[in-house]
């Protein structure tokens, strides 16, 4: 908080010098403050102490940039020149003292956010090109000053005359989609970065074994280039969508079992009941680090005694997958790992407070409990 304060302590000095001068100003009668509407006085406060503060704040860049430093210095010639002007006209709200105004307010927007206001500059035309003519109309040619003065009541045009109001809520608008877009920009990346790390390892064992069917001239080479030739299908381009059919995922899975029974000669023990609903629909590629990490801590290890046991089931509001190996004494890290690091990442991108992560140890099994609303 102390490292806050002294970063943007400008700020607190804009408000305490303008709030006394605002009070002084009024006591020597060079401005009048409405003691019938204290928000107008509020709002005043804020825009000047924000006008005192900024140079302040930015007073090292000013001094580097002289170019910006003389354009700073324009604008507040010109708002002395504006209170000039205004207190030697005896016209209550002269259209010359709005026209000046204005101008400094558009100024000083151009000079804080250019950017800004050169995409936007047609919408300020469009709101306060009308509104200055019918304050023109109302203040010239309605009437005497008693009847403008009794329709300033109702319609405050002081207010709409300076830009910031509408300006920090249009600044406000287009920082948030900037928040926003970057936030998703920087979710998808994480998440490609993330998918992209997914069972390349599994691909070169594969192909190994591939490898050395073909060198026995085995029956199951075809088969496993087929599998193989999915699974890279799969990974690569539905591995990018937001969400896949349950059954996409199933068929992948089944896979990536069928290829390690071929390379085990279905040996092993392993097991996949599923009962779904078809139209569920999941983020891709979740449940395959799960499996990995089954085999890698388990069948890799012993697959002569070793197992693996998966469920999964669900419907459109609620996905489970439950996942039992073996686990040796000799594996005491299994539950760490990039692969479940992973996996937590992921599933705080895709379903954020939506999901239920749990893993134990039960004697000489390790069980992985996954559960995720879907709505």
């Amino acid at each position: 908080m102390i490292q806050f304060l002294k970063k943007y302590k400008a700020f607190l000095f804009g408000f305490i010098i303008v709030v006394p001068l605002f009070f002084f100003l009024d006591f020597i009668g060079f401005i009048i403050l409405p003691e019938d509407r204290s928000y107008e006085i509020v709002i005043y406060s804020i825009f000047w102490g924000l006008v005192i503060a900024l140079p302040i704040h930015y007073f090292e860049y000013l001094k580097r940039k002289k170019k910006t430093s003389f354009r700073v210095l324009g604008l507040i010639l010109l708002f002395i020149s504006t209170l000039i002007i205004d207190s030697n006209m005896d016209m209550p709200d002269n259209p010359i003292t709005f026209v000046l105004l204005m101008s400094f307010w558009l100024g000083l927007v151009y000079l804080l956010v250019p950017t800004f206001l050169k995409k936007y500059w047609k919408l300020v035309v469009f709101f306060y090109g009308p509104l200055f003519l019918y304050f023109v109309y109302l203040r010239l040619f309605s009437g005497n000053l008693e009847a403008y003065l009794l329709i300033k009541e109702d319609f405050p045009f002081v207010l709409f005359f300076l830009p910031i109001p509408i300006f920090f809520v249009m600044w406000v608008y287009e920082q948030w989609k900037w928040f926003q877009t970057l936030k998703a920009e920087k979710a998808n990346a994480e998440l490609s970065t993330l998918q992209a790390q997914i069972n390349p390892h599994f691909f070169f064992n594969t192909l190994n074994n591939l490898y050395a069917l073909t060198i026995k001239q085995s029956e199951k080479a075809p088969e496993v280039i087929l599998k193989l030739s999915e699974m890279m299908r799969y990974t690569i381009y539905e591995g990018k969508k937001d969400r896949v059919p349950v059954k996409d995922e199933l068929e992948y899975l089944s896979n990536y079992i069928e290829l390690h029974k071929i390379r085990y000669k279905n040996k092993v023990d392993i097991q996949f009941t599923n009962e779904i609903d078809a139209n569920v629909e999941v983020a891709p590629l979740l449940f395959i680090i799960l499996l990995e990490n089954a085999f890698k801590h388990g069948l890799e290890n012993n697959h002569e005694n070793g197992f693996i046991h998966l469920d999964l089931k669900g419907n459109t509001e609620e996905i489970q997958f439950t996942i039992k190996n073996n686990l040796e004494d000799t594996e005491p890290n299994a539950i760490a790992g990039i692969g479940l690091e992973n996996l937590k990442r992921r599933l705080d991108l895709m379903y954020p407070n939506k999901y239920e992560f749990v893993n134990s140890k039960e004697n000489t099994a390790y069980i992985v409990d996954l559960k995720i609303e879907l709505k």
